[in-house]
């Protein structure tokens, strides 16, 4: 609340008293902790070591040994809806983030913004006298706000972070992000062949950030959210941490299984009678269809691994050693952090929550994958090309995620994965340790806790109150509860008594040790929601979900069935969406301008992101670039979008013009005209397609054409993705391409600009007329000028 002015006001200064209490900045009472959260990304329950898992974790171990592990802390199953929990202390569909913000749709409970009144534990601490800084994995910004032309109030820095770097959306290339420093786009510091890599690079900067404001005032506290890109797909590490796995997830991800759980009973992390679920809890293509006869979703089946070749095998066990190592190389940059605040004498009050936003993920499919981006067009991983690419696993000339084999095995002993409401997507590591208030040292506690309980747990250490308003807005309660008197209590009961669950058509609620779940696959397109099958589970005795109770305990499971439409009524978790990934990420959505038929695009400038750029996606589209070329030659980059995992561009080597579109990483379809580029002033370079047909749907086929000015040069069939160049990937340059590249065909090194002659603009038109008639109107448009 501000303060009044107290001091004394007269004509001349030296009758006046000053009163400095209405302007000075907040500052935290004395001897204040920081607080770290570090928030992983996709590592399931059974993935750390210090959890039992077959990942060696040695500084998070030493988190763990410094502090508590819960054996019963929950997420929503999804990386945005789970980030919005931890920073609000509010359930997922009361923040807006029903899913992913970039699958944001106009409803209360799925809109991608985060409304005012759930105020972010940034925006309260920076008023109590905290400085406030944020790296890494952000998304928690509705796709149409990222970008230069939006509004900035949902970027961190919008909401109570006073430094941020790192990026907004989903997910990133490890070896290319997609950087934003506060707010505006940056490219990185260095290259992958100088060293650089993402974990690395925010690591860096957390460490700058806090000695910032250390160095100027050292008892200043620091709210630090280190959330990196690990271990979300793509696994991305440098050779030697993969290299440390060799041979260690040879036996395969069911033996992988059976041994984390032994470890788990021994750590004391799970009951005694805990036992495995099968393989494929929930049904296979072969055993299960939806109401109307819709296929079982095939992503979800799992492989058994005696049914693999000897070469399936390698890869798949290939793939489980790039996981870890990528896991492991994490752990060490965590480990600069700790040390950072070791030596500085700032560890022992700081209060660090370590947790994962999610179960282990199973977008992989049966098979893994060298491109995730596959996922998201609805098209199939080929096991021959991911074979191919065994070697170059992790690095960056693959984008690669392992089958969903290894997303059970690292969420053991639990069901299923993300996305899911079983424990396998929701239940997840969380560590906390605050050595100079806590006295447990490496012990377990089994209360049952969730992501929203986090926020009033550090307000209840810090003894701060949720303020009534932030920033003018009256705040919604907190739906969490505070954690605290589990610090030093193992054995009382759980202060929480309900929590319910609703991610992709998939649902679930937990009441007093009870857990009521739907069978409904994820992302099935299934519908028919009143029918869906519900299980019943003692999770205080079942964690691992196995002994469905519905029979015999009918009257209980109606309850919670019942309290679950209650809480999704009150949560505002209506309507349920189970819609394809493809369906989902290509939905219509709000534009700061709305779509047209031509999009002019200037050199300079900040990249363009996809959803903010010209789609042409499944349609006839061309390609001009205005240029003046010398007789002494030109080249470089005229137009990219995307990169080598799926994008098109448009260049000039040797004197030629060249088109190249890389359908998601598997086939560069190159076209490269037939005589060299023409010299003179007001030239066009264009290429123009001529869409034909589509199969499967939403792949358009037909035929790219070359042209200097409105002759044409050169001409080839191509492909066109049904989906996104990227869930989050490179956007829209025009005279250059940074990050990523389409194809290693350019000419020169990074970042390809185009040299020697001049380029004006560059137009793509997807009006669907002939780019004869377009290049007609070109013409006449600049003898205008």
């Amino acid at each position: 609340m501000a303060k009044s002015f107290r001091g004394v006001v007269n004509l001349d200064i030296r009758d006046s008293v000053p009163d400095w209490g209405p302007y000075e900045q907040p500052k935290a009472p004395p001897g204040s902790p920081n607080v770290l959260y570090i928030v992983l990304d996709d590592v399931g329950f059974g993935a750390l070591g210090c959890y039992g898992g077959p990942i060696d974790t040695p500084n998070i171990d030493r988190i763990a040994a410094n502090g508590l592990r819960y054996g019963q802390w929950h997420t929503t199953a999804l990386c945005s809806p789970t980030r919005s929990c931890l920073l609000t202390g509010r359930n997922h569909t009361t923040n807006g983030m029903a899913c992913i913000s970039e699958a944001a749709v106009g409803f209360p409970g799925a809109n991608g913004h985060i409304p005012p009144e759930c105020a972010t534990l940034a925006e309260i601490l920076v008023d109590h006298g905290f400085s406030t800084a944020m790296v890494g994995k952000w998304h928690l910004c509705a796709e149409d706000e990222m970008n230069m032309a939006s509004t900035k109030r949902n970027w961190p820095v919008g909401r109570g972070f006073e430094r941020f770097y790192g990026f907004l959306g989903a997910e990133t290339n490890q070896w290319y992000p997609n950087l934003v420093h506060d707010n505006h786009p940056v490219e990185q510091p260095a290259t992958p062949e100088e060293g650089y890599h993402f974990s690395i690079d925010i690591t860096d900067r957390a460490i700058e950030y806090i000695d910032d404001v250390k160095a100027i005032a050292p008892d200043r506290p620091v709210f630090l959210y280190y959330a990196p890109g690990c271990a979300h797909a793509p696994h991305h590490v440098p050779r030697e941490w993969a290299d440390r796995y060799r041979g260690r997830f040879d036996a395969g991800y069911e033996t992988i299984r059976e041994q984390t759980l032994a470890r788990q009973k021994e750590l004391g992390l799970v009951p005694e009678n805990t036992e495995l679920p099968p393989l494929n809890p929930i049904g296979t293509p072969e055993s299960r269809t939806g109401p109307d006869g819709q296929p079982f979703p095939p992503l979800d089946y799992t492989r058994p691994w005696d049914s693999l070749s000897a070469d399936e095998q390698r890869l798949f066990a290939r793939m489980a050693e790039v996981y870890a190592g990528f896991l492991s190389h994490c752990d060490d940059q965590i480990g600069r952090l700790l040390d950072y605040l070791e030596d500085t004498e700032q560890l022992d009050n700081t209060l660090i929550m370590l947790v994962a936003d999610n179960g282990a993920s199973g977008e992989g499919g049966p098979n893994g994958s060298v491109n995730e981006n596959n996922i998201a067009n609805g098209v199939p991983d080929d096991l021959a090309e991911n074979l191919a690419k065994l070697d170059e696993l992790g690095s960056p000339r693959t984008y690669n995620h392992y089958p969903n084999g290894w997303a059970m095995a690292f969420n053991t002993p639990f069901k299923m994965w993300k996305r899911y409401s079983f424990n396998g997507g929701t239940c997840d590591p969380c560590i906390i340790s605050w050595p100079a208030q806590v006295a447990a040292r490496g012990e377990t506690r089994d209360q049952y806790h969730h992501a929203v309980d986090l926020v009033p747990t550090v307000l209840d250490c810090l003894g701060i109150e949720l303020p009534d308003t932030v920033k003018g807005y009256t705040q919604h309660p907190l739906q969490g509860v505070s954690m605290k008197y589990s610090f030093d209590a193992k054995t009382i009961p759980t202060a929480k008594h309900t929590q319910f669950y609703s991610m992709l058509g998939t649902r679930g609620i937990w009441h007093d040790g009870w857990k009521a779940v739907t069978t409904h696959p994820a992302i099935s397109g299934w519908s028919g929601f009143p029918d869906d099958t519900w299980e019943l589970y003692h999770t205080d005795v079942d964690r691992a979900e196995l002994h469905n109770l519905a029979e015999s305990e009918p009257g209980r499971l109606a309850e919670l069935v019942g309290s679950w439409f209650h809480e999704a009524g009150a949560n505002r978790a209506y309507p349920l969406d189970d819609r394809s990934a493809v369906e989902i990420l290509t939905t219509p959505r709000p534009q700061l301008a709305p779509p047209r038929n031509r999009y002019m695009y200037r050199v300079g400038g900040a990249e363009v992101p996809e959803s903010v750029a010209v789609s042409v996606r499944n349609r006839s589209y061309s390609i001009g670039a205005l240029v003046d070329l010398p007789e002494s030659g030109a080249s470089g980059v005229l137009f990219s979008h995307g990169s080598r995992f799926g994008g098109h561009a448009l260049y000039v080597k040797d004197n030629r013009l060249h088109y190249v579109y890389n359908f998601l990483g598997s086939e560069e379809q190159r076209i490269t005209a037939t005589e060299d580029v023409p010299t003179g002033e007001n030239l066009i370079l264009a290429a123009s397609f001529d869409k034909d047909g589509e199969d499967p749907p939403g792949t358009a086929h037909g035929v790219l054409r070359l042209y200097h000015g409105d002759r044409e040069v050169g001409q080839g069939r191509i492909r066109t993705q049904p989906g996104k160049f990227g869930i989050a990937g490179e956007g829209l340059t025009v005279g250059r391409s940074t990050g990523e590249t389409v194809t290693d065909d350019y000419p020169g090194t990074a970042p390809w600009a185009f040299t020697g002659g001049t380029l004006k603009r560059v137009a793509v038109d997807v009006s669907g007329e002939p780019y004869v008639d377009l290049e007609r109107e070109a013409a006449a448009m600049l003898s205008r000028e």
